[in-house]
């Protein structure tokens, strides 16, 4: 078993944080070297490569579960992390361990020295070093298939090195527009860039220009579509069940359906089998429901435009649930993803508590405050994580009958889940990004 202590796994997690602090860097040119220099592990296992803009992690951790369910050894490789940097990088479920990531970057380290040579553009990023330590964890364990998740877009994406047997792209919105473009076109574009020469691709629900985008690149290069809307229809009584809870998971169990599906033959795919890895699937932050000092408290990453259309049918479900409107604590990042968010989280609220994720990008309070809708009647105040949660075992706001929702940034998610959990370690959020 990999080993590091303390004082080293604080080096290395400074030295990765030296490379994300230095921002994204699109293109795979980098990427091909390392993989390169590695002896590329990616070619030594089968692999299915999921992009999207909402939906992709769920529906990666849902092609994990049905994979091992069938008796696979899996690996799945996903981002950003909730709370500790392993989580990222999984096999049969057993995350990183900091011991093996103090061991990967001693071994990546001066082969990214070499690749640089000298020039700071040139060097791998801190995505890219996580991209290949998810790579050479497969290979060496002995993974039989592998499920890895886009970053961010999709044709310059770190892990587009890949050639799947599947590509999956589970929805198209409006999100991460200054780097994947100001349309809908756009987007599609980028997330259609991990489509390969002959290789099938399945699409989630999304709209129909995007789809008449995907369809036209699948078509350029031989690739047959797999579509869920033409596979299940429109009606939800049609989609496949789940034990993660809200309607879009079942779109997304209909996706990781098909998926598994259109795997060859070889990969013993029967229904049976997709049943019931689609009730075992482990993924945290997505409306999850815990008891916090005999509280209901929901924990859920609903982060962008789509997802608060999400947000507020589950809002609005829980409402109905308990005749209660919840307490809802939240943060985001960027006022394009924030303003929806905060109406519709007002639509539904007895009080809002606004906190600022410890993140860089992540809206102050005063931005968060002036995109409360003036109707709003209910309390509004702004809040602190720490404040909020000031031990593991409660809640600070809120009365004892209340539901508690945290929502919006995964990153905000991460900082509540490590207060709650402190037997983890301390939260990694500064890890996060990218």
């Amino acid at each position: 078993m990999a080993h590091c202590d303390p004082t080293e796994y604080a080096a290395v997690t400074e030295y990765l944080f030296g490379l994300k602090a230095q921002g994204p860097k699109f293109g795979i040119d980098r990427m091909v070297l390392l993989a390169a220099a590695l002896k590329h592990p990616e070619r030594s296992l089968p692999l299915v490569h999921v992009a999207g803009t909402n939906g992709k992690g769920s529906v990666a951790a849902m092609l994990d579960a049905i994979l091992h369910a069938a008796g696979w050894r899996t690996g799945l490789y996903t981002s950003p992390h909730l709370v500790k940097l392993g989580e990222r990088v999984q096999v049969d479920r057993r995350k990183l361990t900091e011991g093996e990531i103090c061991e990967y970057v001693r071994e990546l380290r001066p082969i990214a020295d070499e690749i640089s040579d000298g020039q700071p553009d040139d060097r791998p990023s801190f995505f890219e070093f996580m991209t290949a330590m998810a790579l050479l964890q497969f290979a060496r364990h002995d993974c039989q298939i592998g499920v890895i998740e886009v970053g961010m877009g999709g044709r310059l994406d770190a892990t587009n090195i890949i050639t799947p047997e599947v590509s999956v792209i589970t929805s198209i919105s409006m999100d991460h527009c200054e780097y994947l473009g100001d349309s809908i076109g756009k987007i599609a574009m980028e997330k259609a860039g991990i489509i390969k020469p002959g290789r099938p691709v399945v699409i989630g629900r999304m709209p129909a220009g995007a789809e008449k985008v995907i369809r036209a690149r699948a078509a350029e290069l031989g690739a047959q579509v797999h579509s869920v809307a033409a596979e299940f229809g429109e009606e939800l009584e049609r989609y496949p069940h789940t034990n993660l809870e809200g309607d879009y998971q079942r779109w997304n169990a209909a996706t990781a359906t098909l998926a598994a599906r259109t795997l060859p033959a070889r990969w013993r795919i029967t229904p049976e089998v997709i049943a019931g890895g689609l009730h075992h699937v482990d993924w945290p932050g997505r409306w999850q429901r815990v008891r916090l000092d005999g509280r209901l408290l929901i924990l859920d990453a609903s982060h962008n435009p789509e997802g608060a259309t999400v947000l507020a049918v589950n809002l609005q479900h829980l409402y109905a649930e308990t005749g209660r409107r919840p307490v809802v604590i939240t943060g985001v990042l960027g006022a394009a993803r924030a303003r929806p968010l905060i109406e519709t989280v007002c639509r539904f609220a007895r009080e809002v508590h606004l906190v600022v994720p410890q993140q860089a990008r992540a809206c102050t309070h005063d931005e968060l405050m002036a995109l409360v809708p003036p109707d709003y009647a209910g309390r509004c105040e702004r809040g602190e994580v720490a404040k909020l949660f000031p031990d593991s075992g409660g809640c600070a706001v809120g009365g004892p009958d209340d539901v508690l929702v945290v929502t919006g940034s995964i990153y905000l998610l991460g900082e509540v889940m490590a207060r709650l959990a402190p037997q983890r370690g301390q939260g990694e959020g500064r890890l996060q990004d990218f």
